[in-house]
């Protein structure tokens, strides 16, 4: 009954979208991207913290016009960022936390925009990718693991702002192409072909570069240090090519593929990658 409501939810607001885009382009696509672009779940509030962050000390950060909130497992002179993904918030760390932990290093990890205890409605890869800058110029971690968006986030980043202290980078079920992201969010909603036109125009103007060469494959060419990259071929949310189209452009890296964990990546043997990773 549930999928049944999503589905006819998600339809209805698709035929609203393709029949304003003939009336009001502009209302139509301000609203699309809002809805694209604006989490649904993954909020916390202080009252309701899942217990993995109960007690933990946190350290909040300006970061645009909004706040950042990141939370601090105190350990060793090497720092950890952990950057989780879509809709998610720090929590998603919990299972990883035990074994980064038994090395002594310190580990930070951020809420992302609009998730969490982190500020503002709006995310996207470059705006994360300034809340990363944020948190790294402050702990200047060696370090950054991300999930998902979380993944693609620190590419960009690490593409685009060059950090000569990152030492290794962990990547977790990162999509690469963002077309297709937009792509599927366009067939979700079943949106005909002039908002398609609209929203990855709006979507070229926001990252002042063409949507279809807005690629973390693109960016990863430009990343220098060694990365670690896992993706399941059972991926139902991130393809499992975008993975490979991540690794074969990133000079630098290994690709380890599972079979089974689905996007989540959780995972003994995963976490047990990680740690050789990080500490070879």
């Amino acid at each position: 009954m549930k999928k049944l409501k999503y589905f006819l939810l998600t339809k209805s607001i698709g035929l609203g979208l393709n029949s304003l885009s003939y009336l009001q382009p502009k209302t139509a696509t301000k609203i699309a991207y809002r809805l694209f672009s604006e989490p649904r779940k993954g909020k916390l509030t202080k009252e309701n913290l899942p217990e993995v962050l109960k007690n933990i000390p946190m350290q909040r950060f300006s970061a645009d016009e909004n706040h950042l909130e990141t939370y601090i497992w105190q350990g060793n002179e090497n720092v950890i960022l952990l950057v989780h993904g879509w809709e998610s918030n720090t929590s998603r760390w919990e299972k990883m936390l035990p074994y980064l932990q038994k090395k002594g290093s310190t580990i930070i990890a951020l809420d992302a925009p609009g998730h969490g205890l982190s500020g503002g409605t709006e995310f996207n890869v470059i705006k994360y990718a300034a809340y990363i800058d944020v948190a790294v110029k402050h702990f200047k971690p060696s370090v950054l693991i991300g999930h998902s968006i979380g993944g693609a986030a620190c590419i960009y980043y690490q593409s685009h702002y060059q950090n000569t202290n990152l030492k290794k980078m962990v990547i977790l079920g990162a999509p690469s192409d963002y077309h297709l992201i937009v792509s599927n969010y366009v067939a979700l909603l079943s949106l005909n072909k002039k908002m398609r036109v609209l929203l990855e125009t709006a979507f070229s103007k926001k990252f002042n570069r063409d949507i279809n060469a807005f690629s973390m494959a693109t960016f990863a060419k430009e990343i220098q240090i060694p990365g670690l990259i896992f993706h399941d071929i059972n991926d139902d949310i991130v393809a499992f090519g975008e993975g490979q189209k991540i690794a074969n452009s990133w000079k630098h890296s290994s690709f380890i593929e599972t079979n089974g964990l689905g996007h989540s990546l959780h995972s003994d043997a995963v976490y047990a990658k990680i740690i050789e990773f990080l500490h070879s």
